[in-house]
Order: C-alpha cells, then sequence, then structure tokens
C-alpha cells in the first residue's frame, strides 16, 4: 500500500455515544445522544452502520432496527474526554491534541457587573437580559425591547459563551461583529470564556423575528500548538470546513480559498464534496453544527435524527468518489442528547468511524482515553513529528 494522501476529518456537532465515568460531576448520568437519535423512525444510517457504528462499545447491532448488520467493514470504536469541559471549543481542541484542565468559566446567573459595565462603557451601548437563554427565546423576549432602545441582547447558556443578539436594522452586521471584538478582547483570565458569539437577527416583531446564518464565533487561541500547526509546519494542508477556523481562532488553519464558514449541513457537506477533485495533501477538518445547534439543544431527537440520515446518505456518495490514498474520519466533540433533561450539553463519549482503501476492515479500537489519540494518529499519518502532543496514535492499529 502506498501513503495515505488526504484525511477528512468530519465532526458531527454533539452525537455522543453514552455518559463516561466522571458524568455525575457534570449532572449527566443516563445522557446517551446516538441512543436516543437510533430509537428514532427517522434514523437510517447504513454506511456508518457498515463501518461499525453500532459495534462500538456500549452498542451491538440490532436486526430489528439497523439498515446494516453484517460485520464491519471500517475502522470504529469510541473515545473517553480527558479536558474538563463538554463544549465546542474544549471537544475540538482535545481532538486537535490540547487538553484543558480547567473547565472555561459559565455564567449560570449571567456576567458580573464589572464585566457588563466595563463592556457597555466600550462600546456605548445598553445591555440587556444578561441571562443563560435559549438563542430562539431570547430574541422574542428582548427583540422588541432592542428594537426601541438599540440596547444589545446579551446572554450565555450551559456552556462557557458571550453571545450578543442584535437586528440587523439597528445593529449592522459589521458593528456587531465589532462589540464582539471588543468583548473578546476583554474576556481572558478568570472571565475568558471559550466563544464569544455574534448572533445576528431579522424581523419586525416577536411574531417574526428570525435568527440569520452570519452568526460568527470569536473564540480563545489555543494555548499550545495542534495538530493543525504541525501540519502546516510539515507543509501539509490544514483546512477547516465551518466553525473550525472560529473554533481555532485561525490558529493552525490555512487561509485560503477551501478554508471556508457554512451556512447549513448541507452547505458544508457539498464544500467537503468540493474538496475530492482538489490536489492537496494533508487534512481537511470539517464541522457540522445543525445537530447541536438546532436540535440537539433544542431536544428534537427526529430532527436530529434526520440530520445524521442525510449525513449518511452523503457519506456513501462520499466514499465513492474518494481516492485509493484518501481516508475519511467520523467522530463527535460532545453530547447533546435530546431524549435527556434540560436543553445542555452532556457529558458523552464520542463514536469515531472510519473508511479508506487503506485502512484495515473491521479494525476495532475499543474505548480509548483522550480525544487526542486523534491528533497523534492523523500526525502519525503524514509522518509529522509531535512529541508535543498528547496521546497514542493508533495509526499501526487502523493502517494496512
Amino acid at each position: 500500500m502506498g501513503k495515505i494522501k488526504r484525511v477528512f476529518l468530519v465532526v458531527l456537532d454533539s452525537m455522543g455515544c453514552g455518559y463516561e465515568p466522571d458524568a455525575d460531576k457534570f449532572g449527566d448520568v443516563g445522557a446517551n445522544t446516538l441512543k436516543s437519535i437510533r430509537a428514532s423512525e427517522k434514523f437510517h444510517c447504513p454506511n456508518m452502520e457498515k463501518l461499525g457504528l453500532f459495534h462500538i462499545d456500549g452498542f451491538e447491532p440490532d436486526p430489528a432496527k439497523d439498515d446494516y448488520v453484517g460485520e464491519p467493514e471500517g475502522v470504529y470504536g469510541r473515545f473517553q474526554e480527558i479536558s474538563m469541559g463538554k463544549d465546542t471549543t474544549v471537544g475540538h481542541w482535545e481532538i486537535a491534541g490540547v487538553i484543558s484542565e480547567k473547565p472555561l468559566p459559565t455564567y449560570p446567573n449571567g456576567f458580573p457587573k464589572e464585566v457588563i459595565d466595563e463592556f457597555e462603557k466600550r462600546t456605548g451601548r445598553k445591555v440587556i437580559c444578561n441571562l443563560p437563554y435559549s438563542g430562539t427565546e431570547v430574541i422574542k423576549d428582548y427583540g422588541e425591547e432592542h428594537l426601541k432602545t438599540g440596547a444589545l441582547i446579551v446572554y450565555t447558556s450551559a456552556d462557557s459563551v458571550f453571545q450578543i443578539a442584535a437586528n440587523k436594522s439597528i445593529v449592522p452586521l459589521e458593528d456587531l461583529y465589532r462589540y464582539c471584538h471588543i468583548a473578546r478582547e476583554m474576556l481572558v483570565g478568570d472571565h475568558g470564556v471559550g466563544r464569544v458569539i455574534a448572533r445576528p437577527f431579522v424581523g419586525t416583531c416577536a411574531a417574526d423575528f428570525q435568527r440569520t446564518s452570519e452568526r460568527h464565533d470569536f473564540s480563545l487561541v489555543p494555548p499550545r500548538d495542534t495538530v493543525l500547526d504541525l501540519l502546516q509546519k510539515g507543509g501539509k494542508a490544514s483546512i477547516g470546513i465551518g466553525k473550525i477556523k472560529d473554533i481555532f481562532a485561525g490558529k493552525g488553519v490555512d487561509d485560503c480559498k477551501y478554508t471556508t464558514p457554512t451556512t447549513s449541513n448541507a452547505d458544508g457537506m457539498e464544500k467537503t464534496m468540493e474538496l475530492l477533485p482538489v490536489d492537496f495533501e494533508g487534512l481537511a477538518f470539517v464541522n457540522l453544527v445543525e445537530t447541536d445547534m438546532i436540535y440537539g439543544h433544542r431536544r428534537d431527537i427526529d430532527g436530529y435524527a434526520g440530520a445524521i440520515t442525510a449525513f449518511d446518505e452523503w457519506l456513501g456518495e462520499f466514499e465513492k468518489k474518494m481516492n485509493d490514498d484518501d481516508v475519511i474520519m467520523v467522530t463527535a466533540d460532545h453530547g447533546c442528547d435530546p431524549g435527556f433533561t434540560g436543553t445542555d450539553h452532556t457529558r458523552e463519549y464520542i463514536p469515531f468511524v472510519a473508511y479508506g482503501k487503506q485502512l484495515k476492515k473491521g479494525a476495532a479500537l475499543g474505548t480509548r482515553v483522550g480525544f487526542c489519540d486523534i491528533a497523534k494518529t492523523i500526525a502519525d499519518i503524514f509522518g509529522v513529528d509531535s512529541p508535543e502532543l498528547p496521546g497514542k496514535s493508533f495509526k499501526d492499529i487502523i493502517v494496512e
């Protein structure tokens, strides 16, 4: 076999596969995102099942339900998170090789007065809300006051986020992004939230307010080099599709026409498919966020299952068009069980399936401790020195 030239690493945002041993510390005992959506009539995923999705620890094939119950033809396993968190930033960073020993700060009662006062002073605008809130509900409840006063809607969630919602007719997009930059500059140290998020919306009243696709995340810069940086230093591509560039604050992500945000899962899958005829050597790192943002947090089991089914259909087409030296890896970054209580992320293992002509059929990874093993393996596949990365490579287990 020749060497692997390209790896496509796709994160199905929040598709965890069972609560972790320390889930009691997070209030998540019993959570299992994959189990919840598997029970839906909208779930049909023969391609991931064929790779071994339900052969991972904690699951077994179900002939009465599954679309494929033969022997696995791909690589499969699950990974336990080491980092102290259960959000997008911490999960993706660990996948890329950075372990977060301390949880990022969260604000269940809203942000301290001194933070809001400073933000108002720097932006010249008042703040309303300042509570944990659903992104769709907050504009219904505060959007009309925002239209009347021009005050910015600041809110958070169970995640480490500082979110700013504003109507485009009151706050032009460039101004909203500027306010987010101000917040990002402020929120460091003890108040170093994982992400500041711009949440533009449109509409004239609570009955017709709608968020737009122009959301933008302003993340902390990873404190150390990730596998993305190491690939760049090794002369390999490091392409980011979807939220990847935002999650890593641009660090280690190629600034090229193929690195691009996306407006939907369908857009992300299309842009990933468009990379297949492109001649590059290295990594394409893809985030598909709708499973988390639209379905997980809203506890929509059928919607979540339908989104995963749509991805699985795309995966089947993608596999047919892959080159012999391509590999696709599919995983998640945390859980957001739509069958669980509340609307928070859930502390879960993440599933992993992979396919490529140069990978062993039916290679079982079992349960591995550390999402960072993925980074270590990608570095190993491309022959990039990575002594600074934690984790253990599983290249020898999966590559022929």
